[in-house]
């Protein structure tokens, strides 16, 4: 079944809205702390990173599918070597900010054989790393400089380029940790140029960023280390996500 990309799909044509969670596979987690994560109206797990190999990748998987419930888990791979048929689906990344070859063909051709043999349901995803200048981990682990937000008609181009090249879905990432997120200026060029199902992440550590980046017309909102050190957090952002999409029933 391919749950992932209908989510993704619905979400897209509905306007309705969804939050990811982000989990690093290089922390521990322990489960008796989300047991509630199961029933919280939370959309996708995703679940990797810049960092971690495949055992730190299904330790995380086994950890999650004891409290995800009926979530999907989707992968969200640093390397070519961040696969496990544990999960249920794989956001194949091609890193089309940048120009570096390992990650924009490189890692997916050695990825490739193993994905073969496995039932994951594999979504081709353009990958773009936005930000104000900073560089963070993200982009020292893929050697590539982020876009700026301001680079309007460059990401305007790439994103088409991504498009024509048949790419169904697209991620803007501020990158772990930054210190503010993709603009909405910039998820709006992105958005309207691709007319795809748009996940965005990093620098999302307020319930008004979050709203910011719906508004600019991001389908799938993805949040990371804040969930772990606040949980309650996750069940403010749930509750922003439910306003917009009862507001839509209505309208």
């Amino acid at each position: 079944m391919k749950k992932i990309s209908k989510l993704l799909k619905i979400l897209s044509k509905s306007g309705r809205k969804g939050i990811a969670w982000l989990v690093d596979p290089e922390k521990e987690l322990d489960p008796a702390r989300f047991e509630w994560i199961g029933n919280s109206g939370l959309d996708l797990i995703l679940v990797g990173g810049s960092g971690g190999n495949s055992q730190e990748l299904e330790r995380t998987i086994f950890t999650i599918r004891q409290f995800s419930g009926s979530i999907p888990i989707c992968i969200f791979p640093g390397s070519g070597l961040q696969i496990s048929g544990l999960a249920d689906g794989i956001l194949f990344l091609s890193l089309i900010s940048g120009k570096n070859p390992e990650y924009l063909i490189s890692q997916q051709a050695e990825a490739a054989p193993r994905l073969e043999n496995l039932s994951l349901e594999i979504l081709p995803t353009g990958y773009l790393l936005v930000n104000n200048g900073e560089i963070l981990s993200v982009h020292k682990a893929s050697n590539t400089l982020p876009v700026l937000n301001a680079e309007l008609d460059r990401l305007k181009a790439i994103s088409l380029a991504g498009k024509y090249l048949g790419l169904d879905y697209f991620y803007l990432e501020a990158g772990s940790g930054a210190k503010k997120p993709v603009s909405p200026e910039a998820i709006q060029v992105v958005k309207k140029s691709v007319k795809r199902p748009l996940i965005v992440g990093g620098g999302l550590d307020s319930t008004e960023k979050v709203k910011l980046a719906f508004d600019a017309g991001a389908d799938l909102v993805v949040l990371g280390n804040t969930i772990e050190k606040d949980p309650g957090f996750l069940a403010e952002v749930l509750k922003v996500k439910m306003w917009y999409n009862q507001l839509l029933n209505i309208n």
